[in-house]
């Protein structure tokens, strides 16, 4: 994975993963900052550096380990060794939080980390499920740190409850012949090959992310798929037709019977569409102002004739094409 620079805490270089990174990035420009969090000559660029943004590497020192509650897939969200991300989806969320700063973020101190965490499931009343992706994708920060190895690994032999993690790419050969124990459930998002071409820049293609999701499931580690986030193009219930079908057609029997389907509509906010607007100007326009509404301040959701009828066609084409796969939940 290419990238042009890495910006830096110094903390980092006292920690085994900021060293080893050290001397895998040696030939790039290393420029000091004071905080992940804020980097000015980043911050103040316009936003049509965007795409130039994701080329860069920062590192840092994570503080901030506060679990929050969930109550779908999880139990809890866990901020863990990476937020950002190096795909440019034209709808991402972190944009929401990070604005065009929703660059990849490395965290040295995944110790820390899993150790909080660790204690965090031991005493617990009861075992539970961690999201420990919802800030970036472990798959493809996997690539780079060897991290979501580790985790699996030692989570596998000290942890009570599980983890999970979503992911966009299809790089899961490291983790196919892990001895997991089950512990951690893999998630596969989908969408149509046009979306994914035209909306979700820099991911695996649809056919990748399908194989991969069987070799995961082929591995024994408990599956899941997210369609998501279901985007209402003009024609989107062909385009939705369409996917559906070929993943009747390519999903393993496992995967078929044994897994579970999360569906998820798009949110956006005027943030991204600030950024799409001034970064992306010939792209797909995945704003409809006639069939979206305000949702809280600056996000937009889909009205709810229109998400009604979204989720009653997904809910009965999937009965028809993957009956034994079940919804857990549509938001």
């Amino acid at each position: 994975m290419d990238f042009d620079a890495v910006y830096y805490e110094p903390q980092i270089l006292n920690y085994e993963l900021g060293m080893f990174l050290k001397t895998k990035y040696e030939a790039l420009p290393w420029i000091e900052i004071d905080s992940h969090n804020r980097i000015p000559e980043l911050c103040n660029l316009d936003n049509k550096s965007f795409p130039k943004l994701k080329q860069h590497l920062v590192l840092g020192i994570r503080k901030t380990h506060k679990y929050t509650e969930n109550h779908k897939i999880s139990d809890w969200l866990v901020p863990y060794t990476s937020s950002g991300c190096r795909a440019m989806c034209l709808y991402c969320y972190l944009v929401c939080n990070y604005n065009k700063c929703s660059y990849l973020r490395l965290f040295v101190n995944r110790e820390e980390m899993l150790n909080k965490l660790l204690k965090f499931d031991a005493k617990a009343p009861s075992a539970q499920t961690f999201e420990i992706g919802s800030n970036s994708d472990l798959v493809l920060e996997n690539k780079i740190t060897n991290n979501l190895t580790w985790t699996i690994e030692k989570f596998a032999k000290e942890g009570r409850g599980k983890l999970t993690f979503p992911t966009k790419f299809d790089m899961v050969e490291p983790l196919l012949g892990l001895n997991h124990k089950g512990k951690t459930i893999f998630r596969m998002s989908v969408n149509p090959d046009e979306i994914i071409r035209k909306v979700e820049f820099g991911t695996s293609m649809l056919s990748e992310r399908i194989k991969a999701l069987n070799d995961m499931a082929d591995a024994k580690y408990p599956v899941g798929m997210l369609i998501a986030p279901v985007i209402l193009l003009p024609n989107w219930k062909i385009l939705y037709s369409e996917l559906i079908q070929q993943l009747s057609e390519q999903l393993s029997d496992k995967v078929k019977t044994t897994g579970f389907i999360e569906i998820i509509l798009m949110t956006y906010s005027f943030v991204q569409n600030a950024i799409n607007t001034e970064a992306f100007p010939n792209t797909t326009q995945i704003f409809d102002r006639e069939l979206m509404t305000g949702r809280g301040r600056g996000k937009y959701c889909y009205k709810e004739d229109s998400r009604k009828e979204a989720e009653v066609f997904l809910q009965e084409i999937l009965g028809k094409k993957l009956p034994l796969m079940k919804i857990i939940y549509i938001s």
